[in-house]
């Protein structure tokens, strides 16, 4: 175990461990979202939902109460019936009317062609909008209705959703799920994942995250910067890792760096969390190297580059997404007075 552990460390960047816990500066009490709203489009759902709420003004509850009546009477639901549905609900009793409608549609339409629409995002993102992360996940794991939810970003949010509120075990099992399907983890699901195993922390979860990172690198996968960080922050957790790779001598190194005055007064200088050090310290504790690292700490906490965040605090943040070009100019291409370029896309994922 011990020589298992040192060796996929030192396959590692050897500057992870401390490197990626030095980028300081978050804020503690921030959500402990993964997905940035790149991902997520709650934003961009949420004005669509807007729009088609407007063109069907005071239609709303009759809609959907309509539809309920159509599931009672087992009528055939209709593809852009469907659609419409998941754009009016605003309640968790229309998510409710939602699930069996989605429940039924997919047992109408098992062997749709592929490339035919996916509902799977529109009902999660309703899901993220209504705090309603238990159905998303019931939802998902259903047998009745696998193949339904066919594409990683369903689960992504799911799973983001789950972890925002603490349920870990609960992502254990929607991963589960998305594995047995199967549905392919992309660079989302990784970090995804490997923060579930992190706030897990138990020797099943550790050699859960080392198969998946070893998994992905064999197979070519460019395994996200934040899921490296999950995955040694757990190493570090299970084992004391710095003591059985033997790289304190690259820890100070980097250590050292961070003190290099040569840097510009503009840049950013790297902090390092006070737990982080603690466990340095601990570990060189009456050893060769400990007269040496104590004066690195104690000079880097003179510079203030030494902080109360956790390594914890860091890691659990909510990435900073791309920005993209205002929708607006776009938009105003089409006429106040045709619609339906503009319902088209507002129906679409």
């Amino acid at each position: 175990m011990v020589n298992y552990v040192g060796r996929w460390y030192m396959n590692l960047r050897k500057d992870c461990l401390l490197e990626f816990y030095s980028q300081g500066g978050l804020n503690a009490a921030q959500e402990r979202h993964l997905l940035s709203q790149d991902v997520i489009k709650l934003q961009e759902f949420q004005k669509n939902k807007l729009a088609v709420a407007h063109l069907v003004t005071g239609a709303k509850g009759n809609y959907i109460e309509l539809f309920s009546q159509k599931l009672q009477r087992n009528d055939l639901i209709l593809r852009d019936e469907l659609k419409l549905l998941l754009h009016l609900c605003q309640s968790a009793d229309d998510m409710v009317i939602a699930r069996d409608a989605i429940s039924r549609y997919h047992a109408e339409n098992r062997n749709l062609m592929f490339g035919d629409f996916r509902f799977g995002p529109l009902f999660v993102r309703l899901c993220y909008e209504l705090s309603m992360e238990d159905l998303a996940a019931a939802t998902i794991m259903d047998k009745s209705i696998s193949g339904f939810f066919s594409d990683a970003t369903s689960f992504n949010i799911t799973l983001d959703m789950l972890f925002t509120k603490g349920y870990y075990e609960n992502c254990l099992e929607v991963l589960t799920t998305m594995r047995k399907q199967p549905v392919p983890f992309n660079i989302y699901t990784l970090t995804l994942a490997s923060a579930t195993f992190y706030k897990l922390n138990t020797e099943e979860s550790y050699r859960m995250c080392t198969a998946m990172i070893e998994d992905g690198q064999t197979e070519g996968m460019n395994i996200p910067r934040h899921a490296l960080c999950f995955a040694v922050a757990l190493a570090l957790r299970q084992v004391m890792i710095l003591a059985m790779s033997g790289e304190v001598t690259d820890v100070i190194s980097l250590l050292s760096a961070a003190l290099t005055p040569k840097s510009f007064s503009f840049v950013k200088k790297p902090t390092f969390s006070q737990e982080v050090v603690d466990l340095l310290r601990l570990r060189i504790e009456g050893g060769t190297h400990m007269l040496k690292v104590e004066q690195i700490v104690k000079d880097l906490e003179q510079a203030d580059q030494v902080t109360q965040q956790t390594v914890d605090g860091m890691l659990c943040h909510t990435p900073t997404g791309k920005r993209r070009p205002s929708l607006l100019m776009e938009e105003r291409r089409h006429s106040r007075r045709t619609l339906s370029p503009r319902v088209a896309t507002l129906l679409s994922e």
